[in-house]
């Protein structure tokens, strides 16, 4: 049942990461695409926006893809735990715990989550058990 439970925590977090980064570099699923994600990152002092948009899609969207596959896993746990450190630091940590706040709860979890599934591995249903 443990892999089956990893399973499910890579799928969800792995699939939605995919969507974030596919937001920004894309455009797809409501998001802003590079313009529009460099535009309020250059907003918020993380400049230059667009490169810096490309790079964060790029995290959301390999490490999600590594995630939910199950491939390379603490690569993908470490590339999802860092764009969560960086929305902390630089958009949530200032207005407290609580996410109704706008404040930093989701990303700590998703964070805890992502370091504790590259820690403890994959699981056995997953790219990493065929190969590894």
């Amino acid at each position: 049942m443990i892999n089956l439970g990893l399973l499910l925590i890579r799928l969800v977090i792995g699939l939605s990461f995919i969507g974030h980064g596919a937001q920004k570099l894309f455009g797809w699923f409501g998001g802003h695409g590079l313009k529009g994600t460099g535009g309020w990152f250059d907003s918020i002092g993380m400049k230059p926006g667009v490169t810096i948009a490309l790079f964060a899609g790029l995290a959301e969207f390999a490490g999600g893809l590594l995630f939910a596959a199950g491939f390379l896993t603490p690569i993908a746990g470490i590339l999802i735990a860092l764009t969560m450190v960086i929305a902390i630091v630089k958009v949530h940590g200032t207005n407290g715990y609580w996410s109704t706040q706008n404040g930093y709860e989701y990303n700590l979890s998703i964070l805890v989550t992502a370091i504790a599934v590259a820690i403890s591995g994959a699981g056995a249903y997953s790219i990493d058990a065929l190969i590894f």
